[in-house]
Formats: structure tokens, sequence, C-alpha cells
């Protein structure tokens, strides 16, 4: 018997059986996609990246995008009350966590609240206590970012809690008051009368006075590296080393970086401008050396850690304070970390480089502190 080959018929087999073969499998791709959902802890972004930083790294888009995905109003668009209501990275970094089912160990460091007297009033300042080492330990004073205007010690527990647990040092976060309710340059001398404090206290909460560090972020970054000038221009004990994360050092809107990431977020040139208004007495005082402090005397200042974020306005200007305190004759260390952004150093649950950076401002402490 003969069989017949009918090449009409014989394709429309064929085309049946690809259409029903290519069904099945795509219904057990989805049925394995279905049953093997994304690795935990892995992050990863929903959208493209951004016309800013398209080179931006994963995670730290991943944070960006969810700050922004909260839709709040942009700050120079707010009253300063208004603007303290908006999200923060802090919160971005929370739901990412929640999000991806990201293990996030427990700090091991102990809090206490202390209130400290200064010029009109007091402030309230945090206490992160390591649970492993003994006393008495190094002390680090901490000073917060938000352009002396917004956040608080909440918003940046995460980074004083990593210095504490990785340093093995005392922390004391300071709670400065803010402009515009108190002009500049109330937090600057918030800022020195709690160092003062805590060189006289320190021994009461089981901190050693022979080794007291300075710390901070952003505006805090301003705060510290002014500590440790009034401290010298006053006579007192410098600090034994200073960390300064992406400091505000300076005044000029129109360097590299801040042409460059204008429109960056979370920080982004208009919201640099609408600090200065709302902590200046008059805009004029962007050009005081306590604000601009690559213009001022940086000699005799102790060894500094300055850590920057490529995607950041202020990244030009904190590249040039190092340089001007190398030229001062300060011992700096200077790390500038790619593809993330500004308030990058307080996200070490999500973003690579945020655990790096907290590991190496550790390491430098501990040489500092002989530990």
């Amino acid at each position: 018997m003969k069989i017949r080959f009918n090449p009409r018929k014989s394709s429309v087999r064929i085309f049946y059986y690809l259409l029903v073969s290519g069904l099945f499998f795509s219904l057990v791709s989805c049925s394995l996609e279905d049953h093997n959902p994304q690795a935990p802890g892995t992050v990863t972004p929903v959208g493209a990246k951004p016309a800013w930083a398209p080179d931006i790294d994963n995670e730290m888009w991943a944070v960006v995008e969810q700050l922004l995905s909260y839709g709040d109003k942009p700050i120079p668009t707010l009253t300063p009350q208004q603007a303290r209501m908006n999200h923060t990275v802090k919160d971005a970094v929370m739901d990412l966590v929640a999000k991806f089912n990201i293990a996030v160990p427990a700090p091991q460091v102990d809090t206490a609240g202390k209130d400290i007297p200064v010029t009109g009033g007091s402030i309230h300042a945090r206490v992160y206590t390591p649970k492993t080492g003994s006393a008495p330990f190094p002390v680090i004073v901490y000073y917060h970012g938000g352009g002396w205007v917004i956040a608080n010690i909440d918003v940046y527990d995460a980074s004083a809690s990593a210095l504490a647990e990785q340093t093995g040092a005392i922390v004391v976060s300071v709670g400065y008051r803010k402009g515009p309710e108190r002009k500049f340059p109330t937090a600057h001398n918030d800022a020195f009368q709690a160092y003062q404090w805590v060189m006289n206290n320190a021994a009461t909460f089981r901190g050693d006075t022979t080794k007291i560090g300075v710390a901070g972020e952003s505006a805090g970054g301003n705060l510290a590296a002014n500590v440790s000038i009034m401290a010298r221009d006053s006579n007192v004990s410098l600090p034994v080393h200073e960390l300064l994360v992406y400091p505000i050092a300076n005044s000029d809107t129109t360097s590299a970086s801040y042409t460059k990431y204008a429109a960056a977020k979370p920080l982004d040139k208009p919201s640099m401008q609408w600090f200065f208004r709302n902590y200046l007495n008059t805009i004029s005082e962007v050009t005081n050396p306590k604000i601009s402090i690559v213009n001022a005397d940086l000699s005799g200042l102790p060894s500094t850690t300055i850590i920057l974020a490529e995607i950041d306005p202020l990244q030009s200007e904190g590249s040039l304070l190092a340089e001007r305190m190398k030229a001062a004759g300060v011992e700096v260390t200077s790390r500038l970390y790619t593809g993330v952004t500004h308030e990058f150093f307080g996200a070490a649950a999500v973003v690579p480089d945020a655990k790096d950076a907290q590991a190496f401002a550790a390491a430098e402490f501990k040489k500092a502190f002989n530990k």
C-alpha cells in the first residue's frame, strides 16, 4: 500500500502541531514562573532608568523609584512644615525590604535618649551603645542631614546605628534646631554645644572622653566640619577624627555636578536653593565660611574621611573640599561611589555600595581610635 504525501494537508498538520506545542510550553513556562518567584532579597526597579542618571545602579534606582512612587510634591513647592511630611529615603528602603522579603538583622546596639542644654533651650539626642565590647567606648557625635530644614534623628537612624555597631563606638545622634524657625547659625551653634556636652558628659554613659569623633551627612557633614573648626578656634579639644558624607561645602550652584545632576533625585538643585533660603537669614550668607567651608581656614583639623556619591549636585564641592583640606595639611581619605545618589549611605539594607561605604567609614574611625 502506498502512502500518499499531500503537501497542503501536511502543512496544516505541522502548523497545528507547532501551535499546540507552543501553547503547551507557554503554559508550562507560566506555571514554572508562578512557582518560582523572584529570590528573596533581590531588588529590581520597575521602570526605565532616569534621563539624569542612565547608569544608576539597579538597587539605587529601585530606592529612588520607590521614593518617587509616593507622589509627594517637590520640596521647593512646599512650606518647610509640609516638606517635613514628605516621604524619605528611609521610607523607601523599609518598603523595599518588606516588598522583596529582605532579611535585615536587628542592630546590635542599645538606645537611650538624652536632653542637651543649648543657648535658648535644649535639644534631644539619641545615644547608641554597642551591645558588644567593653567600656569605656570611643564616642562619635553624629549630625543628620536635611539641609538644616527637614529630617530628624529618626530619618537617619540607620546611619547612626550602623556606625555604632561597626565601629564599636557610642554614637550620639544630635537633634539640632532647624530653619526657618531657627535661622543660621543656630544649627551650627547647637552642633558645637552638643559636642562640648558630650566631651563633658561622655563618662556618665560609658564613653571615653579621650576618643571622641564627629560625623555627619549632607548638612550634617557641614556641621561636623564646623564643629572641628569651632573647636580649634575656641581652644577646645579637637575631635580625633571626622567623617563627612557628601557634605554641603560650597554655595556654587553652577559647578560641574550641579550642572550635570541638577534634576537628580532625591536631591536636586532647586531643593538645595530652597534649603539655603529657609535656613539663612539672607541669601548673601551662602558665602559665609560656615556654609561654604571650602573657603574656611582648614588648617589644623583632625584626620578626615570624605565619602561622596557620583549622582549628586554636591559631588564637585565635596571633591574640592578634600583638595583644599589636603592643601592645608590635613590628612584626608576620600572615596567616590559611582552609580549612587545623595542619601545612599543609610540605605545599606538595599544598596550594596552603602554597606561598603559604612564599612569603609567604620574602618577609618577604628584606625583613628586605635581599635
